[in-house]
């Protein structure tokens, strides 16, 4: 065989080739491109089957293989796809993003370049009120008149933080300076480049009801019309074993266990594992409590104290 009959072909997602270069809007001045990607769903199949030997039997279809990995958390077959994306993003937004830190990264500087006088804008029926349960999480939206308010008061602050900005830069003051009393609404712009094993991980903590509104709209946004369309079959996987899937611990297990006999065995094993009192009244401090329940209601069983 001639060595131009033995040349490998590009792996190529054809829906996601549809929309690379295009524009996804989020939030009121930000989005979301795919510019890259290398490999794609048979990237992964190749990968994990060349571990096998030459000569192995190939069992198990495209599909049920992807599966078995996302499955059994076999991830370094997913470690040879990787996606590149150009994004724009609020900067407070941003500071949760660049936390993952197994991505490359270059964002634009505003030490070489003019800061983008674009900023992130909250319409007045979107402030929420800090929640009483999780300190870094968000409660109910607060009151049309006192968003009415807190919208203005953005509004002003935005364009005056702008005007001492552009102040400064016609003065002549440094670019490295000019930008330091610039709100953390300011967008900014990245390209971001990670491999898809790291990828998901992202998405499955960023598509969480815990995470952040803002950068849960990204996430979502990367995942569905993006990811999905990259490798559907990863992601088919994802969504049922990771993104809509659980995990109990011991304890969990040992409750569950109990409330499938009875109601009052399920009382009992619930205050020997801690998450009752040993009198079998709700705790202070209840956070597992609470997570314990919202895995029961989403396994149909209702909790019986």
């Amino acid at each position: 065989m001639s060595e131009s009959d033995d040349r490998l072909v590009r792996a190529s997602a054809p829906a996601l080739d549809e929309v690379l270069g295009r524009r996804f809007p989020v939030l009121d001045d930000g989005f979301v491109r795919a510019v890259d990607y290398m490999g794609a769903d048979e990237s992964i199949v190749q990968a994990a089957r060349v571990s096998y030997g030459r000569g192995t039997k190939q069992v198990s279809e495209d599909r049920s293989l992807i599966r078995y990995l996302l499955r059994n958390a076999h991830t370094s077959p997913l470690e040879m796809c990787e996606l590149k994306l150009h994004v724009r993003v609020p900067m407070d937004c941003w500071r949760q993003w660049i936390r993952h830190r197994t991505a490359s990264v270059n964002e634009y500087s505003t030490r070489y370049s003019l800061a983008i006088t674009s900023a992130q804008k909250t319409a007045p029926d979107q402030w929420r009120s800090q929640s009483k349960d999780n300190k870094q999480g968000s409660g109910a939206p607060l009151a049309g008149e006192i968003g009415e308010e807190l919208s203005r008061e953005e509004a002003e602050l935005i364009e005056w933080s702008q005007q001492v900005y552009e102040h400064r830069i016609a003065e002549g003051v440094a670019r490295e300076q000019a930008r330091k009393d610039l709100p953390l609404s300011t967008y900014t712009e990245a390209y971001w480049k990670i491999d898809l094993h790291n990828l998901l991980r992202f998405l499955e903590l960023r598509m969480s009801s815990h995470a952040q509104l803002e950068i849960r709209s990204y996430a979502t946004l990367i995942g569905e019309e993006l990811v999905k369309r990259w490798v559907p079959l990863v992601w088919e996987a994802f969504v049922d074993y990771r993104l809509q899937a659980f995990a109990l611990s011991r304890a969990e297990i040992a409750v569950v266990h109990a409330l499938s006999r009875s109601p009052e065995e399920g009382r009992r094993a619930a205050a020997e594992q801690g998450f009752l009192e040993p009198d079998g009244t709700r705790p202070r401090k209840r956070r597992e409590l609470d997570e314990l329940e919202a895995k029961l209601a989403r396994l149909g069983i209702a909790a019986p104290w």
